[in-house]
């Protein structure tokens, strides 16, 4: 009876058992160990990594601002440096968009901060210029970099306090849809230089070749209002040339509107959008 319920008996599970808490044990040791070392191991090295492709802020102006307010920050122990307040105060600064702080096993701090990328720069009405950034936020202009990027100005009264900050008019709103459109085409990129805000707080495109204006109107239906002006540009100035007429509006459905110059003999045209012209039958503008 004895022999059959030694038999029974699982060793395997016990031996599986021991293994697990041996292993346990093991690793609360090696943790304990490493808690100790990384408590009183120091700082050996500080190294900023500054991402993005602006350059309103350097590696340098980082590190000045931690050892401004958190002191020299290599010999230090790693349990004494605060990484999380680090990381909330580079997310202050207007032109960080995100940051992270980390710590090695070697003791070495990596700070990594990624920078805002402007879409367009802003004059208000008031003189007060800023950036819009790719999310969508009023950003300061730096003096010591400048951003290519188009600048619109003209009857805006967006006002701003210096700081980061969220868009509050429809008219900037506007302003920034269409500079994000113009930037992601790089024809339109090329093509338009400036922005204008005309006193009817209609968007203008100031074009790099050529002085006409180019009456946008709102960042309603963008695609199809600049498939008209390459429509203008396409069909109409090799007939004319680039001076014949003085004004190109874009804003009227289904319509593209030029306006002669006082210098140029041909009848203003209209051009609807099945690309079929009208000549001099047309009404005079």
């Amino acid at each position: 009876m004895l022999k059959q319920l030694a038999y029974q008996f699982n060793w395997r599970g016990l031996l599986y058992a021991v293994t697990g808490l041996l292993v346990l044990a093991g690793l609360v040791l090696l943790m304990g160990f490493i808690g100790t070392k990384s408590s009183e191991q120091g700082c050996s090295d500080v190294q900023v990594v500054v991402l993005g492709n602006e350059s309103f802020i350097e590696q340098k102006d980082i590190m000045a601002l931690l050892v401004e307010k958190y002191g020299e920050l290599v010999g230090r122990t790693l349990e004494s440096i605060p990484i999380h307040e680090m990381e909330t105060d580079l997310r202050q600064i207007p032109f960080v968009f995100s940051a992270i702080v980390t710590i090695d096993m070697d003791g070495v701090l990596t700070v990594r901060v990624k920078q805002r990328e402007a879409v367009v720069r802003v004059i208000n009405e008031k003189g007060l210029d800023f950036y819009i950034d790719m999310q969508g936020h009023k950003m300061p202009v730096s003096l010591k970099y400048v951003p290519h990027v188009p600048v619109v100005n003209g009857y805006i009264s967006e006002p701003y306090n210096g700081s980061l900050d969220s868009i509050e008019s429809q008219l900037v709103k506007d302003i920034f849809k269409t500079a994000q459109f113009i930037s992601n085409d790089s024809i339109w990129n090329s093509q338009v230089v400036q922005l204008y805000v005309n006193e009817q707080r209609d968007i203008e495109l100031i074009p790099r070749v050529g002085n006409q204006q180019i009456i946008l109107g709102n960042a309603d239906s963008l695609e199809r209002k600049f498939d008209k002006l390459k429509l203008f540009y396409s069909k109409i100035v090799p007939k004319t040339g680039i001076g014949a007429y003085k004004s190109v509006n874009l804003k009227f459905a289904g319509q593209l509107v030029c306006e002669r110059s006082e210098h140029f003999n041909p009848e203003d045209i209209i051009v609807q959008d099945s690309t079929q012209q009208n000549n001099s039958s047309n009404n005079t503008q």
